[in-house]
C-alpha cells in the first residue's frame, strides 16, 4: 500500500534532499516547487500528507493551507508546513491556518521524517507498515525488536536504524554518505569510517553459525541489503489497522 507525499517547496536543493530521505522510507515522493502550481495539482488528486514551505512563489504556504482547509476533500491532510521564521507569532499563525505541524529551517531530516512518520501514523495508521521483513528477518518499528528466524536480536539504536534503513529500500546499494545522511543526519559530523564500524556490528549481531549475510559490501559503492537474501525467503509487510 503506496503512501504519496507531495513536498510543495521551491528551494531546489531542498526538495532533492527530502525527495531522497522520504524515498527511502519508501514513500512516493512529488515535488512541486510553485504554490500555484501545487493549488491547481491538489485539486485533481491529494496526497497522503502534505510537506508545505511557507515562503512560495505564486501562492504562499500559507495561503495554500488556508484554501485546503477551507476545501471539503482536503480538510483534514496532514500538513507538515517548513519555513525559516521561527517566532512563536509566526508558528502561532502557520498552525492557526491549518498546519498540523511545523518545523523551522534549518532542522534534521531525520527528525522530520520521524515527524511524518509519526503524523501517518495518527491520520492514516492503514498507511504505514509497523514491520519489515526480508528474508527471514522481521523488524518491528513500534518494539524496536528484531529477530531472525524466530530468534531474538539485540541491537543498538543506530545498527537497528541502519538495519530498517537497508530494508525499506532491499536491494539499493547506498554510499556511505548516502548512510551517514539517513542514518545520522545531515546536521552531524561523522567520519564515513563510522559506517563501517556499525555495518560490522550489526553483520556481528545478525548472523549465527552459517547463516547467511544478508548485507552486500559493494567494492568502491557502499553497502545494499542482498536482493537474492531476500528471495530465497520473501518477508512481508505487515500492515497496522
Amino acid at each position: 500500500m503506496t503512501t504519496r507525499i507531495a513536498v510543495v517547496e521551491d528551494e531546489e536543493a531542498l526538495g532533492v534532499l527530502l525527495r531522497y530521505n522520504l524515498e527511502a522510507e519508501g514513500y512516493t515522493v512529488d515535488v512541486i516547487a510553485r504554490g500555484d502550481d501545487a493549488d491547481l495539482r491538489l485539486k485533481e488528486e491529494l496526497p497522503d500528507l502534505l510537506i508545505l514551505d511557507w515562503m512560495l512563489p505564486g501562492l504562499s504556504g500559507v495561503e495554500l493551507c488556508r484554501r485546503l482547509r477551507q476545501r471539503e476533500d482536503s480538510e483534514r491532510l496532514p500538513i507538515i508546513m517548513l519555513t525559516a521564521r521561527g517566532e512563536e507569532s509566526e508558528r502561532v499563525r502557520g498552525l492557526s491556518v491549518g498546519a498540523d505541524d511545523y518545523v523551522v529551517k534549518p532542522f534534521s531530516t531525520p527528525e522530520l521524517v520521524a515527524r511524518v512518520r509519526a503524523m501517518l501514523r495518527r491520520a492514516k495508521p492503514e498507511k504505514i507498515a509497523t514491520h519489515l521483513g526480508a528474508g527471514d528477518i522481521d523488524l518491528d518499528r513500534e518494539t524496536h525488536r528484531v529477530r531472525r528466524a524466530g530468534r531474538e536480536i539485540k541491537l543498538g539504536p543506530k545498527e537497528f536504524r541502519l538495519l530498517e534503513f537497508f530494508m525499506q529500500s532491499p536491494g539499493r546499494v547506498f554510499s556511505r554518505e548516502q548512510l551517514l545522511d539517513g542514518v545520522w543526519g545531515r546536521d552531524i559530523y561523522v567520519d564515513e569510517r563510522t559506517v563501517d564500524v556499525h555495518v560490522g556490528r550489526l553483520r556481528k549481531a545478525i548472523n549465527r553459525g552459517r547463516q547467511r549475510d544478508p548485507i552486500r559490501t559493494v567494492r568502491g559503492a557502499g553497502y545494499a541489503l542482498d536482493e537474492q537474501f531476500i528471495a530465497g525467503k520473501a518477508g512481508k509487510d505487515k500492515v497496522a489497522g
